[in-house]
């Protein structure tokens, strides 16, 4: 990277190279004949790569545990330390790595093999799609409480 540029126009840089590398692996399982029955696998890398982008807080292109208890949190399921390395555990297959790769993001969200962090992706959307009431609460009486 160039040493000349700092602050937001080095993170886009940062960002930029990180998308890079992230295309290219998603090019590699576009092209991998045991991915070929999944439906619409473009897109499906398209999004995985913009929600893994998005938590690889290191920049470093690999998603730490502070990384994946940000993720959990922004979706409003707070995890304890040892529920984060469970999760951490399934997702890289039981090896005692300290942070998810994107090919491991992947082979999870894509793969047979079962891990809560994949239940939880796939039904985030879900709960955007109840209707909230907006605006300030309606007055009530004593009456009308629980």
């Amino acid at each position: 990277m160039d040493s000349k540029v700092q602050g937001g126009k080095a993170y886009g840089l940062l960002k930029s190279h990180q998308e890079d590398k992230l295309n290219a692996i998603n090019e590699a399982f576009l092209s991998d004949e045991q991915y070929a029955d999944v439906e619409d696998l473009a897109f499906k890398l398209d999004m995985f790569k913009q929600k893994y982008m998005e938590f690889d807080l290191n920049d470093k292109g690999d998603i730490d545990m502070m990384g994946l208890k940000r993720m959990l949190e922004k979706l409003g399921l707070a995890k304890t330390h040892l529920e984060l390395k469970k999760m951490m555990s399934e997702v890289v297959g039981g090896t005692s790595k300290e942070t998810i790769s994107y090919t491991d993001f992947l082979d999870m969200m894509l793969g047979k093999r079962h891990a809560i962090l994949k239940l939880i992706l796939m039904f985030e959307g879900m709960n955007k799609d109840e209707k909230r009431r907006e605006g300030p609460a309606s007055p009530k009486n004593f009456s009308q409480l629980p």
